[in-house]
């Protein structure tokens, strides 16, 4: 009998504050171009997977990355169901949805859950690795792929190897052990320990039974959130009220510290996790004092750092081991071996209402982005690039009215009963309370300058009539 496929369950709805100001929740790191050739992590993860072996992707992200999840799966040819999450759950209940939505599929189906933010430049091993995993998993093991530590590090969970299995470099797992203190983990680094790079290959009816021992609460949820979905455009929208009744919990908490039946196989591809600045500073090319040195950036007297610039020139004198992050509107500065507390910084900067912890000045949305170029006293300027064949909805404003002027490309403009063709260094008037609405009808992007004017320049002043994106 042929073995089943492998149904990658593709993990893309985490926050990755951790990259901050870069990573946001607008836009997460899985979805920034961080790679050669302008690729996101998620896209590497999707292209890793183009093999027989695999059979078409669930991506399961947040409803508010839907679009780009969409876009970037378009743009590398890859085809997949797209799940989404209305509230973050944590990986035990995206795992349970990926695991009932797999069993549908196939009965007999493998699962692999994977993050979408690692770095593995070796896709050949990784594929060769899980196809040997997922025999295991076939046989009834819920199957880890550990990484060979290079160093005590604490900031890994450790994975305790046990009796051979019939694969080479595979064994069970007898104890499964959150981020320890470094005399620990130099501890486990002599006793054979692997680090937990967080993908797993299991059959889909052994998770559901393990999450039903010891999760049942996160599998009950799961199964009423997939049972109660609907369908909005290409998307599978999972039912808020059932899926909130999850816990909160990791996959590693609720099963695999649990579960008798896990196993583990020693990964012979090379792996970060991307977790913090000090790992972008690892995998990123380096000048001849170890730094690294991205946009408009120039320094002097100093070694071992990273500075990375989006715009604006940025300069260091005389600094060893520093991060410095500078974006249009946020500047990071941290040491090297603190760049995993970024994390609590913008925990911090939430807590106080400081909005740039969370959004970008450029937002993304179906049809292209918008950027704030200005705001004051009744009046805000924006940058708006509207993607080829993108329209923003039919809509309405009760206290503002719109400038536009095209500074690239072609706009469709819909005012109230009448529609107007507006062209480079031309502009268009849209006074309070009209129906409007823009389109990009041309082979180009187009690009336009919005001035608004008004008592009220806020987002939600938007009355959406019609939207081909189906947003409320």
């Amino acid at each position: 009998m042929p073995s089943p496929k492998i149904i990658p369950l593709v993990m893309a709805g985490g926050a990755g504050t951790r990259l901050w100001p870069l990573s946001r929740d607008t836009m997460p790191k899985q979805f920034i171009p961080l790679l050669a050739g302008g690729l996101s992590t998620f896209q590497a993860t999707l292209q890793r997977l183009a093999d027989p072996a695999f059979d078409a992707p669930i991506v399961i992200t947040n409803t508010d990355f839907r679009f780009i999840a969409a876009e970037q799966m378009l743009a590398c040819g890859v085809e997949g169901e797209i799940v989404l999450e209305p509230e973050r759950r944590d990986s035990a209940a995206a795992i349970a949805v990926g695991a009932v939505l797999a069993s549908r599929r196939d009965p007999e189906a493998v699962g692999l859950a994977l993050a979408s933010d690692h770095l593995i430049t070796d896709a050949a091993a990784f594929r060769s690795d899980c196809k040997r995993a997922a025999r295991l998993a076939a046989a009834g093991l819920v199957m880890t792929l550990g990484i060979p530590p290079t160093h005590p590090s604490t900031a890994y969970g450790y994975l305790a190897p046990g009796a051979e299995l019939a694969e080479p470099g595979a064994r069970r797992l007898t104890r499964f052990v959150e981020k320890p203190k470094l005399e620990l983990a130099t501890q486990y680094l002599a006793e054979g320990y692997l680090w937990n790079s967080g993908n797993f290959l299991f059959a889909a009816k052994t998770m559901l039974s393990e999450l039903a021992r010891h999760a049942p609460e996160v599998l009950e949820a799961a199964e009423a959130a997939v049972e109660k979905a609907r369908r909005d455009l290409d998307f599978l929208r999972l039912d808020p009220e059932s899926f909130a009744r999850a816990s909160k919990i990791s996959i590693d908490y609720a099963v695999m510290e649990r579960t008798d039946s896990a196993g583990m196989l020693a990964a012979s591809f090379d792996w970060s996790d991307i977790g913090a600045w000090d790992s972008i500073h690892e995998i990123k090319p380096k000048d001849g004092d170890d730094n690294v040195l991205e946009g408009p950036a120039v320094v002097i007297d100093t070694h071992r750092s990273l500075v990375r610039s989006d715009e604006m020139l940025t300069t260091v004198v005389g600094l060893d081991d520093v991060v410095v992050v500078a974006t249009r509107d946020a500047v990071l500065v941290a040491s090297m071996a603190a760049s995993g507390k970024v994390k609590n910084l913008v925990e911090q900067m939430k807590a106080s209402g400081r909005p740039e912890a969370s959004e970008h000045l450029r937002i993304y949305r179906p049809w292209g982005w918008y950027q704030r170029i200005d705001i004051g006293t009744r009046f805000q300027v924006k940058h708006i690039h509207v993607k080829e064949a993108g329209q923003l909805s039919l809509q309405k404003h009760f206290h503002r009215a719109e400038h536009w002027v095209v500074v690239s490309g072609t706009a469709e403009v819909t005012v109230d009963d009448r529609t107007v063709f507006v062209h480079e260094n031309e502009s268009v008037y849209l006074p309070i309370g009209c129906t409007h609405r823009l389109k990009n009808p041309g082979k180009i992007p187009l690009e336009l300058i919005e001035v608004q004017v008004g008592s009220y320049t806020g987002e939600d002043d938007i009355v959406r009539i019609e939207d081909i994106y189906a947003r409320n």
